[in-house]
């Protein structure tokens, strides 16, 4: 089953302005941040972008029940993407698949790790998003190596991630699926996004799944199903490892939480960063997100508006508070037959190679040899 073309989906109508595309390649462009318009891209395309999926180029792996792979790749245009790659079992209907793609790709936000397209060709289902450089948020919070996230820029976290999830629910996108610190991801700026991955149902029945029971909605427990709810109780989840800088499960927060036992919980690096009252607050909001009922938990809107006055430092870089600088990302180099010829210094696959593409040497096989031999120095 190939991609499927779409003839129509991006003409503008008279009234509309001409849209913009990329000088690189003509591409249409959105005019929000410039993120190329949704596409299918084919199965050749992709290969290309990860250098044959090389396995040097992948970023993550996971799942058990809905197996995938996370590529790190680079466009004709020279875009740097990320590209999830599922199995056929995931999504055994690719017309469900592609249009569950499409829906997510029209859910556009700086707060988002923009989905730009998809393939469903034979038994590959493929999801293409903007790439983000600098690392998971699980990275900055547990593996970190020059410095522990600080305090202002785990706030920022709390208030980004806040926004994403409110702008889905605008979109009519409520349900967000094992929402965790490895969805969060920081991008060329240091800023943070969450990943759009997390907006596509990740298995066949159109149910999501935790990788760790602790973790887990207690609905969903009940249930197998998500519902907007659960969604504010990931986002509590992500607020204890904001807090802690340690996997600690819900029901064991909040006992501490309960407890008054708030130095317990929080994380020891960030001592001095912060004022009592703001972690105090933090701490609340964690514990209302985390709620056993999910009536009881509290709307979006009331975490972005409790959140927000919690912010000190919002003048300064993500990049200045994590302590990171702009790196450019290099990819490897994918050899021609004629390069990897020529790095290994085979005369004889140059020259076989040289003949299929109708080279001829008029001077004769003297020349011909020394050409060779320039070729692969």
């Amino acid at each position: 089953m190939g991609c499927f073309q779409s003839k129509t989906a991006h003409l503008p109508s008279p009234d509309q302005d001409p849209p913009v595309t990329d000088p690189a390649n003509g591409e249409e462009l959105e005019d929000e941040q410039a993120v190329p318009a949704f596409k299918e891209f084919s199965l050749a395309e992709l290969r290309a972008a990860t250098n044959g999926f090389n396995s040097e180029l992948i970023v993550s792996e996971s799942g058990e029940k809905a197996p995938n792979v996370v590529y790190r790749g680079k466009l004709r245009n020279n875009r740097l993407v990320a590209i999830k790659r599922f199995s056929k079992q995931s999504w055994p209907d690719p017309h469900q698949f592609l249009a569950e793609a499409a829906g997510v790709g029209k859910v556009r936000h700086k707060r988002l790790v923009n989905l730009i397209g998809c393939c469903a060709e034979g038994d590959e289902r493929l999801l293409v998003a903007e790439y983000m450089p600098n690392d998971t948020l699980s990275k900055h919070l547990f593996h970190w190596e020059k410095q522990p996230l600080p305090w202002d820029m785990r706030v920022r976290v709390a208030y980004y991630i806040a926004q994403a999830l409110d702008h889905c629910n605008t979109e009519n996108r409520k349900l967000y699926h094992d929402l965790n610190a490895y969805r969060v991801l920081f991008d060329e700026d240091g800023d943070p996004r969450l990943s759009s991955f997390g907006l596509i149902k990740n298995s066949r029945d159109g149910k999501s799944y935790s990788t760790n029971l602790a973790y887990t909605p207690p609905e969903f427990l009940r249930t197998g199903r998500v519902i907007p709810e659960s969604v504010i109780y990931s986002y509590g989840t992500v607020l204890l490892d904001l807090l802690s800088g340690k996997h600690i499960p819900p029901s064991h927060a909040l006992d501490l939480i309960r407890g008054k036992n708030l130095l317990l919980l929080m994380d020891s690096s960030l001592e001095g960063q912060y004022a009592n009252e703001d972690a105090t607050e933090l701490v609340e909001l964690a514990s209302k997100c985390l709620q056993y009922e999910a009536k009881d938990r509290p709307e979006i809107t009331f975490l972005l508006s409790a959140v927000a006055p919690l912010q000190k430092q919002t003048e300064v870089a993500s990049l200045v508070l994590m302590g990171l600088t702009k790196t450019p990302v290099v990819l490897p180099t994918m050899l021609s037959p004629l390069g990897k010829a020529c790095v290994r210094m085979d005369l004889s696959a140059v020259h076989e190679i040289l003949l299929k593409t109708g080279y001829r040497d008029e001077e004769g096989a003297e020349n011909e040899v020394s050409f060779f031999s320039s070729l692969c120095r």
